[in-house]
């Protein structure tokens, strides 16, 4: 009763983060209706955290603490991304491109997956599916190509340094969760089937 009490108050705050965040980015979408990539980081967010409050309950989780921060810091790290105009890198429409490619890729991902996904590392299940035929990691690639997608449009100090962390957290969080998949025997053989985590040829 008391570990559904915490998961139902864990998707709750995330529910209301999202929320927060998404009305933020639309008041500035709404004061330059030319910025695309405020919209479709909203997008991004909720694949990320909003179909997550749907997941299902593994039975295993890992909850130690350098797993929870990268998990956690990896997933809400958009609370503190700059939403203001910041030096355009690359044309509206090119950021844009980018940010639909990782978002239709994740959607790939996440239907492969099916409910099996979720914020902390965990065993939902051996997937080796659609993109997982590919790389083990799918989504993380998404998120990739979203975020670069933003930052080139919305680039800052600010911003450079939340994308730096975001990348960081998202390597802490992948290698955690090789390391709890790794005892399943399934996981093993499907690993050795597909040799890259995230980036085929480099990672």
């Amino acid at each position: 009763m008391r570990e559904a009490s915490v998961e139902i108050l864990a998707r709750v705050g995330a529910a209301l983060l999202l929320s927060f965040f998404a009305y933020g980015a639309i008041i500035q979408w709404r004061a330059a209706p030319t910025r695309i990539t405020l919209l479709l980081v909203v997008v991004g967010a909720f694949l990320t955290v909003g179909l997550s409050l749907f997941a299902r309950v593994p039975t295993q989780r890992d909850w130690r603490p350098f797993a929870f921060i990268c998990s956690i810091g990896g997933t809400f790290y958009f609370l503190a991304v700059r939403l203001s105009p910041g030096t355009q890198l690359v044309p509206e429409a090119i950021g844009a491109s980018l940010q639909l490619l990782g978002i239709f890729w994740q959607l790939f991902a996440k239907v492969s997956l099916r409910r099996s996904f979720g914020i902390l590392p965990a065993n939902r299940g051996v997937v080796s599916r659609g993109a997982y035929r590919f790389v083990r990691h799918p989504m993380y690639l998404g998120y990739f190509a979203m975020d670069i997608g933003f930052l080139l449009v919305n680039f800052g100090v600010q911003n450079m340094i939340v994308y730096g962390c975001q990348f960081a957290l998202q390597i802490g969080r992948i290698v955690r969760e090789e390391q709890l998949l790794s005892t399943d025997s399934h996981y093993r053989a499907y690993r050795s089937k597909v040799r890259y985590r995230v980036i085929p040829g480099v990672f």
